[in-house]
């Protein structure tokens, strides 16, 4: 990781217009949006010109290549170049990170298609690899996380791939694709849904909070601020890390967990395999230290799988007996407390767990070229005691700032999180009334209610008084279709729904589809990538007269507008 990097500008920006390089993008989009309309037979000025956003919702894999194919079949349609805005959740952002990886993917996507489907079918990232990158996550980031735990170790085997490019590399790569923003959320404003602190925007030119109008530059995101100015440098972190960041939450806390202690372990077996290989761990003292941290990992399985742990109790008290002498009473305690069936409580393991681990580090002390990466393990089981997802620095800290939270300003480090947590498609990211959104393509590859985005959106723009349609959906019991619009009025937005698995592509077969397709699989064959493309598109084929229908109506509504004001 480049560590010789400094910030574009260290200037944190209080403003709620759009930034000077996003404003010359949408100029440019402009003549493309305008061209791409009159192939359609539809001609209109640049004021009456429709701005549409294409919203990407979370879904894991399912998302990543539900997004894959309807866009694909928007290029086959000849509607992609209406689009000036893409913007992603969790799963979604997978996709956008691999399209926007070169420039001016739009143009050549039949290829970049085939390369990302190649990939997730074929690919395959060594555990020598994610060990690394583990690794130098931990040794060069100052807020090391489980977001770092997680993108090195699981979101690089979902995606097939460790990509280091940054996103600031992507500027002025998209000048023939539609603007992209990634987000996630605050997760300290997360229980408070009516701040509007918590809706949190990264696009390659700057990062910061999209209703409260408060920016950084995002070559200086993760870098340390103190009243606005910056005042240490951070390595600017790479699309794995960001993909980590975005698709946290592919499954809840428990699941979640189950996937770190999983991959831990796989990867301290690796490590240990490939040490005694070469006979580089006789040390006793690390020796001991790798063990013990497998059966500390062991440990933790058992009790998330509701399994007597105390097999791994003993284990790791045979092997640090000798040169701690509280680990033994630890083990007493813990087993006279244990229930009948094997049961400890969250707190008793915590503790545990950290003064296992404190012991663990001592051991590993002097291991040389191994250290990061055995002191990546150690901090990722800390972690997971603590659950901590997500910390930057904060560059609001210490800022005199009317419009921002108090907490906000308070906090020298934030936590931010996957989206999805709070709402599984990023509407307030195109709801920036600065970004004037006349018609809003809702592709909702979400699991469960496929209303649920949609229906909650409705609910909270209504509480912050932001313009949005009323929103009537269809009974429960009822199969989703294809095709839903929520037409806007006065200054709101149009909203085009459009649920991945609806009874048009699946015929009476939609309770299938979802259980092939679900949001925690952590990889797909090829024939289950080729039909999830083959079910997105069809979305997008069959309604290709409709979404074109309300495109012209939001041409003919603004050129009415007009000439009512003159």
């Amino acid at each position: 990781m480049d560590t010789s990097r400094t910030c574009e500008s260290s200037e944190v920006r209080i403003d709620h217009s759009l930034s000077e390089v996003e404003r010359q993008h949408l100029t440019r989009r402009t003549e493309t949006v305008l061209d791409c309309l009159k192939q359609h037979g539809i001609s209109c000025s640049e004021h009456d010109m429709p701005n549409i956003a294409v919203l990407g919702s979370g879904g894991g894999l399912r998302a990543m290549v539900g997004l894959l194919g309807s866009l694909s079949r928007l290029k086959k349609e000849g509607l992609l170049d209406c689009i000036m805005y893409l913007s992603g959740v969790s799963g979604s952002t997978w996709c956008m990170a691999s399209l926007y990886n070169g420039p001016n993917w739009s143009t050549k996507l039949e290829t970049v298609e085939d390369n990302i489907v190649q990939r997730l079918a074929e690919g395959r990232v060594s555990w020598s690899q994610m060990g690394q990158k583990l690794a130098n996550y931990y040794a060069n980031n100052e807020n090391f996380s489980l977001t770092d735990v997680w993108a090195a170790l699981i979101v690089s085997n979902m995606v097939n791939e460790i990509d280091e490019h940054k996103l600031t590399e992507q500027r002025a790569n998209y000048t023939n694709d539609p603007y992209p923003i990634y987000t996630v959320i605050d997760k300290q404003c997360k229980y408070d849904t009516l701040n509007a602190d918590v809706w949190f925007e990264i696009t390659p030119d700057e990062s910061g909070y999209s209703l409260s109008g408060a920016f950084v530059d995002s070559s200086c995101w993760g870098s340390q601020f103190k009243s606005g100015e910056r005042i240490k440098d951070q390595p600017e972190t790479d699309m794995l890390y960001l993909q980590g960041l975005c698709g946290s939450a592919i499954a809840d806390m428990e699941e979640n967990k189950k996937f770190l202690y999983e991959a831990l372990k796989q990867l301290i077996e690796y490590i240990f395999g490939y040490t005694e290989e070469r006979h580089t761990s006789q040390i006793p003292d690390v020796k001991k230290g790798q063990q013990a941290l497998l059966a500390l990992v062991e440990l933790n399985l058992s009790v998330i799988r509701g399994k007597d742990p105390s097999i791994y109790l003993n284990i790791i008290e045979d092997l640090l007996k000798d040169k701690y002498d509280e680990i033994g009473r630890m083990t007493l305690r813990l087993k006279k407390m244990m229930t009948s069936e094997g049961k400890m409580t969250e707190t008793e393991l915590q503790n545990y767990n950290l003064r296992v681990c404190s012991f663990i580090t001592d051991l590993f002390r002097g291991q040389g070229s191994w250290f990061d990466m055995w002191m990546a393990i150690v901090r990722s089981l800390i972690l997971l005691v603590s659950w901590t997802w997500g910390t930057n620095y904060d560059f609001l800290y210490r800022m005199q700032v009317e419009v921002i939270d108090p907490s906000v300003l308070d906090s020298e480090t934030r936590q931010y999180e996957d989206a999805g947590l709070l709402l599984n498609s990023p509407y307030f990211s195109v709801l920036r009334k600065e970004r004037h959104i006349d018609l809003i393509i809702s592709l909702d590859f979400s699991a469960g209610n496929p209303f649920e985005t949609v229906v909650t959106t409705a609910k909270l723009c209504k509480h912050l008084q932001i313009p949005f349609p009323e929103v009537v959906v269809p009974a429960e019991d009822t199969e989703p279709q294809d095709f839903y619009v929520f037409r806007g009025y006065s200054k709101a937005p149009t909203v085009i729904h459009i649920p991945l698995f609806n009874a048009v592509n699946c015929k009476g077969e939609i309770k299938q589809w979802e259980k092939r397709y679900q949001t925690f699989q952590k990889s797909y064959t090829p024939e289950m990538i080729t039909d999830l493309l083959e079910k997105a598109a069809e979305n997008i084929k069959n309604n290709k007269e409709k979404l074109l229908k309300e495109i012209i109506n939001i041409i003919q509504e603004k050129k009415t507008y007009k000439h009512g004001k003159m």
